[in-house]
């Protein structure tokens, strides 16, 4: 057995979840692939994929084999490249987890032109704004916002800060009046982001005065764009990033109210794992975040 050759179609036949197309991608057979499949399973003495005649899936030493198979081949692969970098370009398959609406508002439109100048590279790009396990999900990389980094052994590249504003519409403050402190959310409809780690607690602050306001909400979403479509329809109020409102705010269809008073902020990282060598293809995606979020 070519165990590097093993390896390759092993991760080749993991990443594409097909045997075939792993065939392909490598110009070798069907019998080839199981072959290498086969033996390589024998020789780490674990079954490392369940298949059948219509479906394949990995076994948890499979994903756990990956895991690492995966960062030996990357390293592999730098080392390759390590003496001429020029020649070193961005391929295979980058996992990206990213928050929905930041993805939709400031990257999206971008992500295609991205892709363009690297022809041999592949983004598999999850839009979901929970927080993932990078590292037993498989990602590569993760877009996180939060308001306090929790210590990690991964890294984090501050891309962008977020400060929060509370607005409505105007037909809701004309209906219901504005909050002139923040006490006064108590008498309002408030709606509540519920993924945020702030959402049963707005904190505001003056000076040295600090003020939490537990919200009780008659509506509560996942989704910043579903809060921004009820402020729009004039339901209540909330307190949301000003990025996700901003355009709102210029041309009339909401208002901020308690412009007096400080609120939090969400920084937004680039997560990855430290212990992986920073491949050209997560280096590549990096920097494209970095020049996205500096605009």
């Amino acid at each position: 057995m070519d165990r590097y050759t093993a390896l390759q179609v092993f991760r080749h036949v993991a990443e594409l979840n097909s045997f075939a197309e792993a065939g392909r991608r490598l110009g070798l057979s069907a019998a080839a692939i199981s072959k290498n499949i086969a033996e390589l399973e024998t020789f780490i003495g674990a079954r490392l994929i369940n298949r059948t005649t219509r479906r394949m899936a990995l076994t948890e030493e499979g994903r756990i084999y990956l895991e690492h198979v995966a960062r030996g081949l990357d390293a592999l692969a730098e080392a390759d490249h390590a003496l001429s970098p020029i020649k070193a370009s961005p391929r295979g398959i980058l996992r990206v987890s990213a928050p929905m609406t930041v993805t939709l508002t400031r990257l999206s439109a971008a992500i295609p032109a991205f892709l363009a100048r690297y022809p041999d590279l592949k983004l598999d790009l999850h839009l979901d704004d929970r927080r993932v396990d990078l590292v037993k999900e498989g990602f590569d990389l993760a877009i996180r916002g939060t308001d306090s980094l929790e210590d990690s052994s991964l890294i984090a590249r501050p891309l962008a800060v977020m400060p929060h504003v509370v607005c409505a519409s105007p037909t809701y403050f004309e209906a219901h009046g504005k909050p002139g402190v923040p006490s006064d959310l108590k008498a309002h409809n408030c709606i509540r982001f519920s993924l945020s780690g702030h959402a049963d607690v707005w904190e505001f602050k003056k000076g040295e005065h600090i003020e939490r306001i537990a919200i009780d909400a008659r509506y509560s979403v996942g989704s910043s764009l579903a809060i921004r479509d009820a402020l729009r329809a004039g339901f209540g109020l909330s307190l949301i990033p000003l990025p996700y409102v901003e355009d709102d705010l210029k041309e009339g269809r909401l208002q901020t109210a308690l412009d007096g008073w400080d609120t939090v902020q969400t920084t937004l990282y680039a997560i990855y794992p430290s212990r992986q060598h920073v491949t050209p293809k997560l280096r590549a995606f990096v920097a494209f975040l970095i020049e996205e979020f500096s605009r």
